[in-house]
């Protein structure tokens, strides 16, 4: 059982903390229904990547076996067969979709594409170069989507915009990490590196950071924003966006990190920092100021 628990990865758990971006920005943090149906919303997106997580593990086996770090995984360790990881897939999966139609109609929808996405990225779109990465940032936007449906309040344009952003820029960092520490191997486990390049990454890193920053800052200042919160002064939390992101490429590239977003979050305390001061900033912003 806890070999399962394991091959759930509740670690990376904390992806699934983007579903409460619509709330805070929809500024509806202290209204306790849609406090509570975020709350049902992460739960059934943790139990949907956990079992998406088991359907990976087996279908990677292989390649997860010659990997230094993914060798110790309870599947590809032997310790959890393939047979009972499909079987819990199957359980918590199924679960998950009841719960989250349940929830609403609606956003079930989006959690039974979030579904389907990520078990054709599984088996196949994790194939394609550059689409394999535009994948893995369409999961955080659609965490982003399925928390403002969960709530039934619109989301802004400039929202699902730096989502997008934000995600790409993960997500590039990732797969560079990857060629970097798997060096000559890094074909043998994951195939679609050998059309990668540590330059060419660090080329579409350029381009997405500095789309991020800008794009965030016009957030901050666009009418559009001014209007919704009342209050022009959103311009005040960019520091703590730019030092994020400026800690998060020193990590990338001074330190070999990248690989782990979620463990680099726990424990770089600079990078925890920022993030932390940047959510109590906002919350100040919009709801006390």
């Amino acid at each position: 059982m806890i070999d399962i628990i394991k091959s759930l990865r509740p670690s990376q758990w904390t992806k699934n903390l983007f579903l409460f971006a619509a709330l805070v920005f929809s500024k509806g943090v202290w209204i306790g229904e849609s406090l509570l149906r975020t709350i049902w919303a992460f739960g059934v997106f943790c139990l949907l990547s956990g079992a998406l997580y088991l359907v990976n593990d087996v279908a990677d086996i292989k390649e997860d076996r010659r990997h230094p770090k993914k060798s110790r995984r309870p599947i590809a360790a032997g310790r959890v067969s393939p047979v009972t990881a499909i079987v819990c897939a199957l359980v918590l999966g199924a679960a998950a979709l009841s719960a989250a139609f349940i929830l609403r109609p609606s956003f079930g929808l989006v959690a039974v594409i979030y579904t389907v996405l990520m078990i054709a990225y599984t088996f196949v779109l994790k194939h394609i170069v550059i689409v394999d990465v535009f994948v893995i940032a369409s999961g955080f936007v659609l965490r982003v989507v399925a928390g403002g449906v969960a709530i039934a309040v619109p989301l802004s344009s400039w929202l699902i915009i730096c989502t997008s952003l934000l995600s790409l820029f993960i997500a590039f960092g990732k797969r560079r990490h990857e060629i970097v520490f798997l060096d000559t191997d890094a074909p043998l486990h994951r195939p679609i590196l050998n059309e990668y390049s540590a330059y060419l990454l660090d080329q579409m890193i350029s381009v997405v950071t500095a789309s991020t920053v800008i794009a965030y800052c016009l957030y901050t200042v666009s009418d559009e924003t001014i209007r919704k919160f009342g209050t022009a002064n959103l311009i005040y939390t960019t520091p703590f966006v730019l030092y994020g992101v400026f800690r998060y490429l020193y990590l990338v590239h001074q330190k070999g990190q990248g690989g782990s977003p979620e463990e680099m979050i726990v424990r770089d305390k600079p990078l925890a920092a920022a993030i932390a001061l940047w959510i109590v900033t906002v919350i100040i912003i919009l709801y006390l100021g």
